[in-house]
């Protein structure tokens, strides 16, 4: 709520770890968006989702990732 009232907006490009459970692991801001509040938001939601992972020989593997995350201001 913070980072709206005062509108803040950019893009965040995380680097994820997915693992072959497709559970996200490791998730590190790669590019900021120069908003502290934006860039923990990002991680914090990433790291909850579920993610299709990789393959390699038909079986799950663990893979890295970039996964933008735009905060843009709606009207």
């Amino acid at each position: 709520m913070m980072s709206k009232r005062i509108g803040e907006q950019g893009t965040v490009v995380l680097r994820v770890l997915v693992k072959s459970d497709g559970s996200a692991g490791a998730v590190e801001v790669k590019i900021s968006s120069n908003y502290p509040r934006l860039d923990q938001s990002a991680v914090d939601a990433v790291k909850n989702w579920h993610f299709i992972p990789a393959t390699s020989d038909g079986k799950p593997v663990d893979e890295w990732y970039q996964v933008p995350i735009p905060f843009k201001l709606q009207n």
